[in-house]
């Protein structure tokens, strides 16, 4: 967890980032170019990308990117279709940046995603004739400016301003009781955001560094809703307004006290969140918070790590959880009605976690290595954002968003990774458990005990790479008494990849792979539609790439 992100990051954080010329091109190289085609079996998808990227002057970093997929209904493993869908998909990114002065940069960057579907209403609907034609299309634009001077300890300095539009037009095309054929849908949301922070290092004492990091965000979103010439039914015209400040110090301490080995990292971090969404079918929901968040890490070794951290979490409901209504799917013959509940309160938590790891090198021979990592949390949560499915046949099955007012979730995870020269080996294990503290009732946010696992041979005398990855999973029983089981599973892939390392073919990559080799039927989770999982799939993509 991380006092340094925004409402919703309760259980740590994942940063995605899109690439540059500069992650390709080598010293020395200014121009480069991709191109790859590829095919999968389970929904007949034909997928291609083209990319082309460069550094023509001194400073100047230029990318391109388009990738277009058509692919048609999904085999699910049981031999059966998701059936009626049609995706053709086109997503595209061009980014810009500029080092203008020493040691400033600005970026600009514009990302697209557009699907022209026809497919069920519920596009998890099995034998599901009520079909839509959706208009899908989402348009990110993103300007940022950085400095960063090795030599200022006081100023390394990001900004970031972004505007996202997210445009879901649909037609019904066939009369149900969702409503008449031709019926024009649309939902329309318009993300405003902008970020700001700075990092000052600061030399405390001999053999203690701290860098404070300090800033805020704010974003506004606002939806709109129609069916027909009215309001569409749980698509609310509605905004909702964000803001947040926060501050943190990393502070690392070589040899404590000087009389510990090792070093000592301790990370104290405050934000503060506050947030107002308002709708014109409810009254405004609205509330903040002060989260304090403390972490510590102890390495006494080069090869050895310890560490635990207390955390508390803030996260504002999204207009999905405050207003969605309507019949989405059906549980068995019944349909499932969604209830609003725009009286939702935000969800707070008390984490604390602990874990330790280790790496090694040379373990087996000279060049090989080892790492090891393990944690253990355990959450309180004050108004916890559950889902619950109230299963009522013969009438309708209702889905509902509610606040339970004191849950609980404990969890572990455990990992290992061995690479040398001619293997590579990775293990892992999960598990969750949940419930609400007042009732003893289950939460619905909870998974199996799940192992995975990946090994792969290395076949450098044919520039190649052949492996087997495996998804397994217990029995799911973890639920109340009398609600129903999802039977364990084990899912088997395998895969190939070479990739010439020099000659006439270098830059040319060839991957083949088979996912669900068994065709094992299966379901990852309880709830929603019920739907298995995908059946056997043959993939193949082949790749070329060429820079100088």
């Amino acid at each position: 967890s991380s006092a340094l992100y925004g409402s919703g990051g309760l259980g740590g954080v994942i940063e995605f980032r899109t690439v540059s010329a500069d992650d390709f091109l080598a010293p020395g190289e200014t121009v480069g170019a991709f191109a790859s085609t590829g095919y999968q079996t389970v929904n007949r998808e034909i997928a291609g990308t083209v990319t082309g990227y460069g550094r023509p002057v001194a400073g100047l970093d230029l990318l391109a990117s388009l990738t277009t997929r058509a692919s048609g209904s999904i085999e699910l493993s049981d031999g059966s279709e998701l059936s009626n869908t049609d995706d053709d998909i086109i997503s595209g990114l061009a980014k810009l940046s500029y080092d203008f002065a020493d040691f400033h940069t600005v970026e600009a960057s514009f990302l697209r995603f557009q699907n022209d579907v026809t497919e069920p209403n519920n596009g998890q609907g099995l034998n599901d004739d009520n079909l839509a034609d959706k208009d899908i299309a989402s348009d990110t634009y993103r300007i940022a400016y950085s400095y960063g001077n090795a030599d200022d300890p006081l100023f390394d300095v990001d900004a970031i301003a972004y505007y996202t539009d997210l445009q879901a037009d649909e037609e019904r095309l066939v009369a149900s009781s969702l409503g008449p054929a031709g019926e024009q849908l649309r939902r329309d949301v318009e993300t405003f955001g902008f970020r700001l922070d700075n990092r000052s290092r600061l030399r405390l004492a001999d053999g203690m560094m701290t860098t404070f990091t300090y800033g805020g965000e704010a974003y506004r979103d606002e939806q709109d809703g129609r069916a027909g010439s009215g309001e569409r039914s749980g698509v609310p015209d509605a905004e909702s307004d964000f803001y947040g400040v926060f501050a943190q110090a990393e502070i690392a301490v070589a040899e404590p006290f000087g009389v510990v080995p090792g070093d000592l990292l301790i990370i104290p971090g405050v934000r503060y969140d506050d947030f107002e969404s308002s709708s014109n079918i409810a009254a405004d929901n609205t509330d903040s918070q002060l989260s304090p968040r403390v972490g510590i890490s102890y390495l006494p070794t080069d090869w050895l790590m310890v560490f635990g951290s207390y955390s508390e979490a803030f996260r504002a409901p999204s207009f999905d959880e405050l207003y969605q209504q309507g019949t989405h799917f059906n549980v068995g013959p019944f349909p499932n009605v969604f209830v609003p509940n725009p009286d939702l309160r935000p969800q707070r938590t008390q984490t604390w976690e602990v874990g330790g790891g280790v790496s090694f090198a040379g373990v087996l021979q000279p060049t090989d290595r080892l790492e090891v990592k393990g944690s253990y949390y355990d959450t309180d949560g004050e108004d916890f954002i559950d889902t619950e499915v109230i299963v009522n046949p013969p009438v309708l099955n209702v889905t509902r968003t509610l606040n339970v007012p004191n849950a609980r979730l404990r969890g572990a995870e455990i990992e290992a990774f061995y690479e040398s020269d001619r293997f590579l080996l990775s293990l892992g294990f999960s598990r969750i458990d949940g419930e609400n503290e007042d009732t003893g009732e289950k939460l619905g946010v909870l998974a199996p005990n799940q192992y995975t696992a990946d090994f792969a041979v290395k076949l450098p005398e044919y520039d190649s790479l052949v492996g087997w990855r495996l998804l397994a999973a217990e029995e799911f029983d973890n639920v109340d008494p009398g609600d129903p089981t999802v039977p364990g599973y084990g899912v088997n892939d395998v895969y190939y990849a070479w990739s010439p390392s020099d000659g006439p073919l270098q830059g040319l990559r060839l991957d083949l792979g088979v996912d669900n080799v068994l065709d094992q039927e299966y379901r990852r989770v309880t709830g929603g539609a019920g739907v298995l999982e995908e059946g056997r799939n043959v993939k193949a993509l082949i790749s070329y790439r060429i820079q100088w």
